[in-house]
């Protein structure tokens, strides 16, 4: 089962990166694996195989900027790939059913060090203020209620050459539209779902021009709309709008207005109440107007993303490795071949259905690491 998993990454490794330092690369794979048992840095691993540390971080060094960030693309969109394939192939129904959208956030990694990169004062929304650490924007399709990350970047405020969240996300997207395009899929057919203050109007007919025609943004309080010739904040249109329960396709109080703003045009909000959640109401900006049974089911799917960041944050313990330098995106490759990894081991049964913690727990007491380093990895590595 983990031997599976593991042979996969090499084939995709041996045909997208055959240039490449091979020690290094399998160094990656190995600290991915090691994360389901417990070790979440290269320090860890060293100690629990009783050899020295240095050797391991010798050998990730070795991958220069370029190759881990064409790595980490490569890895995310085989395996999104590889999950769209069944499902595009199929009847419009079982597409549907699929629930596919591509979800757009950051997160802050707060850290305090000065050696790591991209390290900047950043407003975290677990604190609720202004901290020190990393912000990583991250594009991640969601499908059948599973995150699959497609691209994640680390913003920086520093440096002659910034550049805004906007472009870098119409960058991203670029990216992806061609990576997609090899394997036969049109990236722009899925819906895109993201926070209002990524938005803009500018930003809408730069995403309409890329081909996305489904775009949904959450919306904030004190964004102002016109509605019915009477203009007001949302938070004070939220106290008057009357709301309409048990509508078809709709499992909370619903309302379907049209509007106009000065940061987002022409447009339809979707009010509705929901306990669970501080947003209240959605920004359809797409090219022709969704309604609100689809609306509601493809934002459903956004807060899947925010347990992605969970996952990276408490389970796969991103913050345990403080690589200096570039470094930092050969942490996150090895977080996210580690998530990755854990994905693909749900789709084996024995793990069928289990959360990544239990596939872990499970792993932890029916395998020995030594073991699978042996039967998948050159001892050698270890020992410089």
């Amino acid at each position: 089962m983990i031997s599976n998993q593991i042979n996969k990454f090499f084939i995709i490794f041996a045909k997208n990166f055959r240039q490449a330092n091979i020690e290094a690369f399998e160094m990656v794979i190995f600290l991915a694996v090691a994360h389901l048992f417990g070790c979440y840095n290269p320090k860890q691993l060293a100690d629990y195989l009783g050899v020295g540390h240095q050797g391991l971080y010798a050998h990730l060094k070795e991958l220069s900027l370029y190759t881990v960030r064409r790595l980490l693309v490569k890895f995310m969109v085989s395996l999104a790939v590889e999950r769209l394939n069944p499902a595009v192939s199929k009847s419009d129904s079982t597409r549907s059913r699929a629930s596919v959208t591509l979800s757009v956030d950051n997160s802050v990694i707060d850290r305090l060090g000065r050696m790591i990169r991209w390290t900047w004062s950043w407003y975290s929304g677990r604190w609720k203020k202004v901290v020190n650490g990393n912000d990583l924007l991250g594009i991640v399709m969601t499908i059948n209620g599973i995150a699959i990350p497609l691209h994640l970047l680390f913003c920086s405020k520093q440096g002659r050459g910034n550049t805004n969240k906007p472009d870098l996300l119409i960058s991203m997207f670029e990216l992806l539209i061609e990576e997609f395009k090899v394997h036969g899929i049109d990236l722009t057919a899925f819906p895109i779902t993201m926070d209002s203050w990524f938005m803009s109007d500018p930003l809408k007919i730069r995403l309409h021009k890329l081909g996305f025609i489904k775009v949904l943004v959450a919306g904030k309080g004190n964004n102002v709309f016109t509605i019915e010739k009477k203009k007001m904040k949302a938070s004070e249109w939220k106290k008057v709008i009357p709301l309409v329960a048990e509508q078809w396709g709709i499992d909370v109080p619903f309302k379907r207005v049209a509007a106009h703003s000065p940061t987002f045009g022409r447009t339809v909000l979707f009010f509705y109440q929901k306990s669970s959640t501080r947003n209240y109401y959605l920004i359809d900006l797409s090219k022709e107007h969704m309604r609100g049974a689809e609306a509601w089911r493809i934002w459903k799917q956004h807060n899947i993303i925010e347990q992605f960041w969970k996952i990276l944050k408490s389970i796969f313990k991103i913050k345990a490795m403080r690589p200096q330098g570039n470094g930092l995106y050969v942490a996150l490759l090895i977080k996210v071949v580690a998530y990755l990894l854990a994905i693909m081991l749900r789709n084996e049964k024995p793990y069928f259905k289990m959360t990544i913690t239990q596939i872990m727990r499970r792993i932890r007491r029916d395998f020995d690491l030594e073991v699978i380093l042996r039967e998948h990895f050159h001892l050698e590595i270890l020992k410089n």
